[in-house]
Formats: C-alpha cells, sequence, structure tokens
C-alpha cells in the first residue's frame, strides 16, 4: 500500500483489496477512538482495557510500519526518476490517472445531467486550479496540513490515488523532498492533516458517498481528467521523443488495467 500511495494514479485501497485487507481495514479505522483515556483519567481501568484492546493494533501497526517505510524508501526512487527521466516518468502518470480515471467511472452508474454536469464541473475546476501557479507554489504549513487531510481520504478509497490529490495540489514533489531530506516539520504537519483527516474528512467523503455516490464519483472522474493538464505540461517542457513517451503512457495505462483486474479477482 505504501508504495502505492507514493504513485499518482495507483491506489493504496486497490492494494488493500488485492491482498484481502480491505474490509477489515475499513473497520479498524472506524473504531480507532479515545476513549480508553477518559476511562483511564476516572480511574476506570477495565473499560480503558476494553476499549483499548477493541481496536485492531494487530493490522494497524504493522500496517502502518510498513507503509511509513515504503513511503521512505519509494520515494527516492520516484524522486530519482522525476530527474533523470521526468518527460517518461510524467508520461506514466499520465497514463496511470488516465486509467484510474476509468476505473471510478464504472461506480458512477448512469448518465444523467446531474452527473454530466459534475464531471464537467470537476474537470474545469482541476484544468483551472492547476493553472495557478502561484497557489501550486505555496508549500506553506497550512497548506501541508490541509493537502494531508485530503490526500488521505484518497489513499483508503479503491481507485483514487492519495498522490494523485498531492499531484493535483502541487505538493508532490515537494513532499518527495520532505521524506527523502527527513523534513520532520514538514512530515509532522502532513501526518497531523491525515489523522484529522482521516477521522473526520474520511467521515464526510463516506456521507458523501452513501448519500450522493453517482454525482461525488462524476465530479472525481472530472478532476483526475481535467488534472492530466499537469503530466502534460511536464512532459512538453522537458525534452522527450515521443515513441518513448507513448511507450511509457501505455505502460501507466496497462499497469492499472492489470491491478484492477487482480483486485476483482480477489473481490
Amino acid at each position: 500500500m505504501g508504495i502505492a500511495d507514493v504513485i499518482p494514479g495507483v491506489s493504496g485501497g486497490t492494494v488493500a483489496l488485492i491482498t484481502g485487507i480491505y474490509a477489515r481495514l475499513i473497520f479498524a479505522i472506524r473504531e480507532v477512538n479515545l476513549r480508553f483515556l477518559a476511562y483511564l483519567l476516572k480511574g476506570d481501568a477495565k473499560k480503558a482495557k476494553q476499549d483499548f484492546l477493541s481496536m485492531d493494533f494487530g493490522l494497524l501497526i504493522p500496517l502502518t510500519m510498513g507503509i511509513v517505510i515504503a513511503f521512505l524508501i519509494f520515494s527516492r526512487v520516484i524522486r530519482f526518476l522525476l530527474t533523470a527521466f521526468p518527460a517518461n516518468t510524467y508520461a506514466f502518470f499520465f497514463g496511470l490517472i488516465l486509467a484510474s480515471a476509468g476505473f471510478v467511472y464504472r461506480h458512477v452508474g448512469g448518465i444523467g445531467y446531474k452527473i454530466i454536469a459534475c464531471g464537467v464541473c470537476g474537470g474545469l475546476f482541476a484544468f483551472m486550479f492547476i493553472g495557478l501557479e502561484t497557489l501550486q507554489a505555496s508549500h506553506s504549513l497550512p497548506v501541508i496540513f490541509f493537502s494531508g487531510m485530503i490526500a488521505i481520504c484518497a489513499m483508503i478509497l479503491p481507485g483514487i490515488s492519495g498522490a494523485f490529490i498531492l499531484f493535483f495540489l502541487g505538493q508532490y514533489e515537494y513532499m518527495l523532498a520532505a521524506l527523502h531530506g527527513l523534513d520532520l516539520p514538514v512530515i509532522g504537519v502532513f501526518l497531523i492533516g491525515a489523522l484529522i483527516g482521516l477521522f473526520s474528512m474520511a467521515r464526510v467523503l463516506g456521507y458523501l458517498l452513501h448519500r450522493h455516490k453517482s454525482v461525488t464519483m462524476a465530479f472525481l472522474v472530472g478532476l483526475m481528467l481535467g488534472a492530466l493538464r499537469l503530466p502534460y505540461q511536464n512532459v512538453v517542457s522537458n525534452a522527450f521523443q515521443l515513441p518513448l513517451v507513448l511507450v511509457s503512457v501505455a505502460a501507466g495505462f496497462f499497469a492499472v488495467i492489470v491491478l484492477e483486474k487482480i483486485a476483482n479477482a480477489y473481490k
């Protein structure tokens, strides 16, 4: 999951499905609470112990450690590729995001004027947002905090990539550099935002997917398609050979297709 979440267009949620831990993971996240601390403060050790043991630390602790280690190692690989082969790497991202948009579209569940309107709004928003270079250049701690809140919601959804959200917000390469250089203040603020997002915004997103799934997914499809502007700009702004770029796009596209087929086989 950690490796998948470092790559824009590949969802850690999809890997969780493939490995058969997705349902357990979602349940474990929902069961996390700090009530045991309140019981401890009240001196009720029995209830504190019951609440503490009700959380699935057997999954959450090793999973979190694996994700963190993968982030630290694979972020270096991605940084190398972005430096040595920028055009081909961004072309690969283009294919990943394009295929992921197709996967998310399958969850829209029909076509109507609301669906089309939400998709168009998502696409226009992403396309115009990416054009705001001054906004993308901001790497202040509040922006990093907000990015962590949004990205974590995507990381637990099959088909939506947390790295894509960072890519879209213009924080992807900055966070890779922060991981590479172990910039603890930046990493710490991002993690705090991610934790808050996991237990607050993830619930909002869950509500939207439960009550308004079709229009929410349509907006996400539009967002992903509009965001293709970013890898495209990075491909054309670097020296590239068209045949190799096309091969990279195809490789990214089919990588997602293969992952989704494997995930479907394990459902």
